[in-house]
């Protein structure tokens, strides 16, 4: 049959967590370059934009930040690579300000800062 990635892998998560492969464990960096203590490495992660669709510039992305996580955690770092805010303010505020336009016939500025913002949320 047709390989199903939800059989398979339930039973490797359970034994990822049980080993603690989501834990970042500190190991001394004087173990790998020398005297130099055991060393963080955090970036985040940002949501894709709002419009939900995603190109090929997104994969990209998370390919490089996922290289950059692996890199860190290689060299015994513990690494940190968390989910981020919303980097598609622009792209937002366009979606929302043409829904505006279509469906009632207004701008932003008709509506003023704190209705527009309430309008995005």
């Amino acid at each position: 049959g047709a390989y199903d990635p939800a059989t398979v892998e339930r039973g490797w998560y359970a034994w990822w967590r049980a080993q603690g492969v989501f834990e970042p464990q500190a190991r001394p960096r004087a173990a790998l370059h020398g005297d130099r203590p055991s060393e963080r490495f955090s970036m985040l992660l940002p949501p894709p934009n709002v419009t939900g669709k995603l190109h090929i510039g997104h994969a990209l992305t998370v390919a490089l930040e996922d290289t950059m996580a692996r890199w860190h955690r290689m060299l015994g770092r513990e690494v940190m690579w968390l989910p981020g805010l919303d980097h598609a303010g622009i792209a937002t505020q366009m979606v929302v300000e043409k829904k505006l336009q279509r469906e009632r016939g207004l701008t932003r500025h008709d509506l003023g800062r704190e209705a527009f913002v309430a309008e995005v949320w």
